[in-house]
This record gives C-alpha cells, structure tokens and sequence, in this order.
C-alpha cells in the first residue's frame, strides 16, 4: 500500500509540472467524465450562528462543508487513502457550488486556506471547506413578534453545471446536518430541522440544490421583563389616581400626563430595534397599544369626573343662592313666579322647596294638557322630540361624581385583564 500512496503522489507532482507525458492525467483530472452525471453528496456542520437581525432579515453563520463524489480513474490499488495539499485545489476539478441567498461571503485562510482534498483507492474524492462564514438571506414574518418562529433556509446549488452534468444529494439525509441540536443563540432556540432536495429552474437549464430548513423560535422571556412588566406597571400605575381625591388637581394630573409620557418612550425604544415597515403590525406593537389607551383612558377619565364635579358644585351654588334669595324676599318667605307659558298668572312660592316645586310641577302640568288640547297634532310630535331630548340629555348628567371613580376602580382593571386573556391566547396558541 505504501508503494501505490507513493505512485498516487508522483502521479499529483507529475500534474503540477506538467509534463509532456502525463497530459492524458492531467485532462480526466480537470475535467469531468462524460459517462452521466457525476453524484456529489454533501454534509455540512453549522459551527455557529452568530447574529440574526430582523432589520436586514438576514442571519451570520459559519458552517463546515463537505463534498464527496466518485471518479473511476482514480482508483488505486490498496485500503489506504492520500491527503492532498490545499494549494493543489486550484489545479484539480471541484463543484462549483455556490449559496444562492449569500449576501456576502468568505472563506478563513488562517493560518493557511481551510482547504481539504483526501483522494481514497476506491476513487471517491472528499473536498472539504472549513470556515465558511456567510450573511444569508431570511425571509420573517414579525407579524407574532416577539412571540413568533421563523423558518430560515440554507441553499446551495450548482452555479454552472446542470443537472445532466451534476446531481446533489444528502449524504446521510437529516444527519448530514451537525450542530444545530447543540447550538446555543442569545434570542433564539432551534426548534426542529430538516433537508431537502430540490432543483432550481433558470433560463440557462435545470440545476441540482440542496435545502436546510431550520426552525427558530424566539425566547420571550426576555421581552417579558424588558417590555412587558414595565407596561402592565405603568397601566396599574395610572390607577392609582382613582384613589385619589378629585379635589387634588395636581396629584391626579401628574400621575396621569407622567404615565402617558413614560408609556410614549417605552413604545419608541421598543421599536428602534424593528424594521419600519408599515406591513408588520407586531405583536409587541398591539400590546403597548393597548396599555396606552387604558393609560390615556385612565387621564381622560380624570377630566371628565372633574368636569361633573364642577357642574354639580355650580348647580348646588346656584341652589343655596335661590334658598338665599327666598328667605330675603319677603317675611312670609314666597316670592312671586311667573309662568313662562302665561304671563297674566302668577305662583305664589313657599319657603319650602317642595312646595315651589309641586307648584311649579302643577303648572307644567296644566300648560302641558292645555297645549295638548289646542293643537294635538303638532303638539304631540313636538313633545315626543322634548322627552327623546331630555332623556338623552339625562343620559350624561352624574347625581354623584365620586361614582365615577368607584366605577373606574372596577372597570378598568376587570377590562385590563380580559384583554390581556384575549391577547395571550391568540399570540401564543392560535
């Protein structure tokens, strides 16, 4: 055996010095048999993935690539097998193959070129290429960010020859793939993977490719604390103004205008690391959504409990004034009324409140059934309208304003939690 490896060398250095003798050597060595297509089987190792970003869509890894194939003439006699030097490769044929979807690409050359080609006596040749780092390509739908899955891809195809002079296959089929069970990301875990072979289609012909396909799902954890806590925080901070009295403008409207704010710069750091593109409604987008509005429901609820504070308080002010006015009008404490519909009639009010009310309710009344029989036609159309009125104006009169808190304290976070029920199971289980 020691005698064949000795004549495969001279056989190698004869090629290199290009004699005139071995030019019949040197043309099966650099071109292909002509009896089929050659079989070129592949294997790799994914060595590490070392970024993956959602803004370029696109992930960094370095991978381990080797190719075998079987040519006839180089069979020799003997079980042992002869490492070839890497700087030989230029001079022998290897597959042109290629990763479609690189961006950009390069092969380590420390401290020599990460080349192998080891030749075997039955006439398979093994070429293998360490340190292959490359920028691929990867299509992502943000749309369950940060709770989505990606499925990223790794292709390689033939660039010149077709599939009548090459054909790709899997060694070992998914074991042909090495690494990815050990493989430990900052973002990311490997769900699953899988090989495929398949054919890319151009104008020029038909070529043999190899699919990786591999799955990544990302770690919410991380969103969870840097994200998610902040923001339910902040909503529950808001209400805490509910507890505080209406009367405190200053506390309540702090609390409200600071949470509104904090909420706005935690929305705008969450997306700094995200594509801008108006197609991806994020996930993690709906959830700040959702905790702003209850943040800024929580203000405006403020302001509209302020606003019915000050209206009862100017309609009890106007209230102690009339009961002001009825004790100094005269010393029997009644005032004279004058009704709005007949002006030739007159009330006599008591210093009671209920009498002047009943009174005034009485004559109401009257004038009511009066205009009824004059014109029960229009009469009837037009009081309809009156009452549909007032019953939608009664609508939004408060007796109390401190309900709106009390209720506020119940609402808000009853209709928190039943989204937050709704969001997680659509973005987790469907």
């Amino acid at each position: 055996s020691s005698e064949s490896i000795f004549h495969s060398y001279l056989l190698l250095s004869s090629l290199l010095k290009f004699q005139p003798f071995d030019l019949h050597w040197s043309f099966f060595i650099f071109r292909l048999s002509t009896e089929g297509p050659v079989e070129i089987g592949m294997s790799l190792d994914i060595a590490s993935i070392d970024a993956i970003s959602e803004i370029n869509m696109d992930y960094t890894a370095t991978i381990f690539l080797r190719q075998r194939w079987r040519d006839s003439r180089l069979v020799f006699p003997g079980n042992e097998s002869v490492s070839v030097d890497g700087r030989l490769v230029s001079l022998l044929w290897i597959p042109d193959t290629f990763i479609p979807d690189s961006k950009r690409s390069f092969l380590h050359d420390v401290t020599v070129e990460n080349r192998l080609i080891r030749i075997f006596s039955n006439g398979t040749v093994l070429y293998a290429l360490r340190y292959i780092t490359a920028t691929i390509a990867c299509n992502m739908d943000l749309t369950k960010y940060p709770m989505d899955k990606q499925v990223c891809t790794l292709q390689l195809e033939s660039w010149g020859y077709n599939l009548q002079d090459v054909v790709f296959y899997w060694t070992r089929g998914n074991d042909s793939v090495k690494g990815l069970d050990t493989l430990r990301l900052a973002q990311y875990s490997v769900e699953s993977y899988y090989t495929s072979v398949s054919r890319a289609v151009y104008e020029t012909g038909h070529y043999p490719k190899l699919v990786l396909h591999f799955s990544l799902r990302r770690n919410v954890l991380f969103f969870i604390l840097e994200t998610y806590v902040p923001s339910i925080l902040l909503v529950v901070l808001s209400w805490v103004s509910f507890w505080i009295s209406q009367s405190s403008v200053p506390a309540r409207t702090c609390i409200g205008v600071t949470t509104v704010l904090t909420m706005t710069t935690l929305m705008m750091g969450a997306r700094t690391s995200l594509p801008n593109a108006n197609c991806f409604i994020k996930a993690i987008d709906v959830y700040l959504g959702i905790c702003f509005t209850f943040i800024f429901g929580a203000l405006l609820e403020y302001a509209c409990a302020h606003f019915y504070t000050m209206q009862h308080q100017t309609i009890e002010d106007l209230h102690r004034e009339l009961l002001r006015d009825f004790s100094e009008s005269n010393g029997n404490g009644s005032i004279p009324i004058v009704s709005s519909s007949q002006p030739n009639q007159s009330v006599e009010v008591g210093s009671s409140a209920e009498q002047s009310a009943a009174q005034a309710a009485n004559s109401d009344a009257q004038n009511h059934a009066g205009s009824k029989d004059k014109a029960p036609g229009q009469g009837c159309g037009l009081s309809s309208v009156k009452d549909a009125s007032r019953r939608a104006a009664s609508v939004f009169i408060v007796e109390n304003p401190h309900n709106i808190d009390r209720r506020a304290r119940t609402v808000f976070p009853t209709a928190f939690l039943f989204v937050n029920i709704l969001y997680w199971l659509y973005y987790l289980f469907l």
